[in-house]
């Protein structure tokens, strides 16, 4: 199309376009059949697909989207070319898989591994700063769960499809409050523990409160705060 025949007022071009009204038709049996195809992939590509996807996941079905989206709607591609596509990525997604599950180093490199975020209660940092997980998204996807302080957690795992696992501790102890510092009110709600120190940085308890310009061992800074703990139910 040339630039001369583009007008802003053109409304019967913007709406239905240059092709003739049996296209419209054609769509329907083009749309259902790309329909088919995505369906049959997903379904040779195991189960996973329909759950969580992990990156070779997620690109199979972005290539598959990318691939067999255009002959929908361009009258001078064919349907051919998009099933040979799904033929390749659903192949490719399967040899993929097969290795991985043959292969822990394979796995580790396609498909990343899990990472310990959390570990008795206290952050570590450097799995963090590798897995791009801030302290605030940390803590939000503990107060998702029901968390109040990090004396409840005994692990935290980033999967390696970015999911969260969350393993309580079930004898939870002293730990750094992760409620936002906005929320006053409900902050002084909270069973504040006067005895004992956590680093502000990590959750790593002190283990002596009378050292508290000491760096804490765990991430080296040294700004302390009180721990937090459950409520205890109070017997009559």
């Amino acid at each position: 199309m040339n630039k001369e025949d583009i007008h802003l007022t053109d409304w019967l071009r913007i709406l239905i376009g240059e092709v003739p009204g049996s296209f419209y038709v054609e769509i329907l049996i083009r749309a259902a059949a790309v329909y088919l195809i995505l369906v049959v992939s997903m379904r040779l590509m195991g189960r996973r697909m329909a759950s969580k996807l992990s990156r070779n996941e997620m690109s199979a079905m972005i290539s598959l989207a990318a691939a067999i989206g255009v002959p929908i709607l361009d009258p001078s591609r064919g349907l051919l070319p998009a099933c040979i596509i799904a033929v390749v990525v659903v192949f490719t997604q399967r040899l993929v898989s097969y290795w991985a599950a043959k292969n822990s180093r394979f796995e580790g490199i396609s498909q990343d591994i899990s990472t310990t975020l959390v570990e008795n209660s206290v952050m570590l940092l450097f799995n963090m700063k590798q897995s791009r997980i801030t302290r605030e998204l940390l803590f939000a996807q503990l107060r998702s769960h029901g968390i109040l302080h990090l004396g409840q957690v005994k692990r935290l795992y980033m999967e390696a499809n970015g999911a969260f696992t969350l393993i309580k501790d079930s004898m939870p102890k002293p730990g750094l409050l992760i409620l936002p510092d906005w929320d006053t009110e409900f902050i002084q709600q909270q069973n504040k523990v006067d005895d004992q120190l956590v680093c502000y940085y990590c959750g790593n308890p002190l283990a002596n409160t009378t050292f508290e310009e000491e760096n804490c061992s765990n991430c080296g800074h040294h700004e302390w705060g009180p721990g937090y703990k459950d409520y205890k139910p109070t017997t009559t």
